[in-house]
């Protein structure tokens, strides 16, 4: 099951809006990463800005090596949440972000095992005070420093940390090789939903800038973007890129995976509230698009409703839309065998990655409730219910 056909859970009886998350598909992932790790002699790691929903954090951590955060407070619920269930209870904590602050810098010397700079100003500055608290806490804490590899593969410029002006990474011309105190690790990041053959073209670049710089890290991360867990992604071809770069080079290597580790495992649960005619039929659902799936608007995408096709394909064709008050809070425009009528379910699929961790409350709309379906014995648990006051608390 992939996740873009059909359901497992009965949606009729889920209260919406609602993220439902199907453990069961979550574990099909982790069998595919799992594999991958054990192959390449490789660590993957869960990016937290993916998938963030620490009730699985347990069923993660049996398959994965730690976590990757991009601020002081995911780095805390990779540390509480996630370090504790992986093996030995040693799961690691690697933090990068485009800028620090001290009082960042203090907060994840308390959760971080590797801290990633983004420019030798940062890590100048840094670098004394985190030996400094490392010491006094007895923690080891490593330091490394986020690499430009100047090659993109990405084909939508926001989600491109390689294109022209990009703020992410250090260029080669930028790179000082005489200041490598204490940095033992290299990260770069340029993939974004992607095959192993945009990772082999990468490699190539970075090894084409960086050779006299490889041989003095302990460990280089990959970053994410690997669709892995895609039907179809090349896994021989990525297992052989990660092991002839590890045997070149002498290095250990992380992947750190968003997508791949919940792709295609979550659902978000609507229900038709009413049908307007304008220009064609309209579906008013309960859920918002720039609330509940921002991506659709900032990517831009057309997310799959379960039963549904392309406009003109079934007999009925119409555009669904949120309640807010934003004239774009549009899904798109679909087809269905019969036209939709108030309390139908509208199931969208693959909604475990990024629309459950960028969820807001704009024109305060309900946030979707969230749901962990298990498959053996069919149970429906509800993680999580939010209401009035998950709405005020946000705002003073």
């Amino acid at each position: 099951m992939d996740g873009r056909s059909r359901y497992r859970f009965d949606p009729a009886g889920v209260q919406t809006p609602c993220f439902v998350v199907d453990e069961g598909l979550l574990a099909d992932n982790l069998t595919v990463l799992a594999s991958v790790r054990e192959r390449a002699g490789c660590k993957v790691l869960l990016a937290l800005k993916c998938f963030a929903m620490h009730s699985t954090f347990p069923l993660l951590a049996a398959s994965l090596d730690g976590v990757c955060a991009s601020s002081p407070h995911e780095a805390r619920l990779g540390r509480e949440e996630f370090a504790p269930h992986c093996a030995n209870g040693r799961g690691e904590v690697h933090t990068f972000a485009a800028g620090f602050s001290e009082a960042d810098i203090r907060d994840l010397c308390q959760t971080s095992d590797h801290i990633v700079f983004n420019s030798f100003a940062q890590l100048r500055r840094f670098r004394p005070l985190v030996c400094e608290l490392a010491q006094e806490s007895g923690r080891a804490i490593e330091l490394a420093l986020r690499i430009n590899p100047e090659h993109s593969e990405g084909a939508t410029p926001i989600y491109d940390p390689c294109a022209p002006g990009s703020r992410l990474g250090i260029r080669r011309a930028h790179f000082d090789p005489a200041d490598l105190d204490g940095v033992t690790g290299l990260h770069w990041h340029n993939l974004c939903e992607q095959d192993a053959d945009c990772l082999e073209r990468t490699v190539a670049a970075v090894e084409a800038s960086f050779a006299n710089i490889l041989p003095r890290m302990r460990y280089v991360n990959f970053g994410g973007g690997h669709h892995i867990t895609r039907p179809g992604y090349d896994v021989d071809l990525l297992v052989r890129i990660i092991t002839r770069f590890r045997e070149t080079w002498g290095v250990e290597v992380y992947l750190e995976p968003g997508e791949a580790v919940a792709l295609n495992a979550g659902y978000l649960v609507a229900t038709v509230l009413d049908v307007v005619k304008a220009d064609m039929d309209i579906a008013i659902m309960d859920s918002a698009v720039p609330c509940h799936m921002p991506d659709v608007i900032e990517m831009p995408y057309r997310p799959h409703i379960v039963g549904s096709g392309e406009p003109g394909e079934k007999a009925w064709t119409c555009r669904i839309g949120g309640p807010s008050c934003l004239a774009g809070d549009v899904a798109g425009e679909y087809s269905f065998d019969t036209p939709l009528v108030t309390g139908d379910r509208l199931v969208f699929t693959d909604m475990a990655i990024y629309s459950m961790v960028k969820t807001n409350t704009f024109n305060g709309i309900q946030l979707p409730s969230i749901m962990l379906f298990r498959p053996d014995p069919g149970e429906m648990r509800t993680i999580r219910r939010f209401g009035y006051q998950d709405f005020k608390n946000r705002l003073s």
